[in-house]
């Protein structure tokens, strides 16, 4: 794999047709973290806490749980999904994503339980992603991905407070199309996405603040309230809806 790959990828963070549990959680030492942060920008967060219900074809299938909060100099994103689709194979998946207060990410660590329990670690430093795997019954794997920048994007299957995330990095006083890497951790799939504002949108009878993120093969609507908390997201070709309780 070109570890630079800048095209458009097919998000399937937005599919419950998972491929979930690739690998295990490694441990980070303190002097590497020290080494992917970078002097402090603009703080672009604010503090969110709450609960999605997650639909597809109108049917609840799961639930996530999920909270964004200063840490230590940085902020933290951090999630926990059930999902139980109609065709079965119930999973869990929780994810902890350390960021500057840019955006930029630090670090961040999955893990998932279906029929096995597996997880990652991924440490982010000058544009590369360093990703150790952890496979269970598996030696230990180690792997890099080179992206052209240090905002990256990290949107994982099933963890979608991870799309607030990139609501806030969205850069909202210039507006229009922003292109941003992007990485599925659980895929371990390098790419890119288009983000632009959409104006006013409507849901359910209310008004919200769109935000579209498209892929060569997805749109995705984010709808936002006026602090930019998302709100609810809808995937029209995939029938699903998540909904902030």
């Amino acid at each position: 794999m070109d570890a630079g790959v800048t095209s458009t990828v097919k998000l399937r963070t937005v599919s419950l047709a998972l491929i979930l549990g690739i690998v295990a959680c490694a441990a980070l030492s303190l002097a590497a973290q020290k080494k992917a942060a970078v002097a402090p920008g603009p703080v672009v967060f604010a503090q969110d806490k709450g609960k999605f219900t997650v639909k597809l074809g109108g049917q609840t299938v799961g639930h996530e749980e999920f909270e964004i909060a200063p840490s230590g100099g940085g902020w933290l994103a951090k999630g926990t999904a059930e999902i139980k689709p109609p065709e079965g194979g119930a999973s869990k998946v929780s994810g902890s994503l350390t960021l500057q207060g840019d955006g930029a990410p630090i670090s961040y660590d999955w893990s998932a339980q279906a029929e096995k329990t597996n997880g990652a670690h991924i440490l982010f430093a000058n544009g590369v992603a360093r990703i150790t795997l952890e496979m269970q019954g598996a030696r230990p794997f180690q792997q890099d991905l080179t992206f052209n920048s240090p905002l990256i994007a990290v949107l994982d299957n099933n963890l979608y407070h991870q799309y607030a995330v990139l609501a806030r990095i969205y850069d909202w006083s210039k507006r229009g199309v922003q292109t941003f890497p992007v990485i599925i951790p659980q895929e371990l799939t390098p790419g890119s996405i288009t983000v632009q504002s959409t104006g006013s949108a409507s849901a359910d009878g209310k008004t919200y603040e769109g935000l579209k993120v498209t892929t060569s093969d997805l749109e995705i609507l984010l709808l936002l309230d006026g602090n930019h908390r998302l709100m609810r997201l809808e995937v029209p070709d995939a029938k699903v809806s998540v909904i902030r309780e």
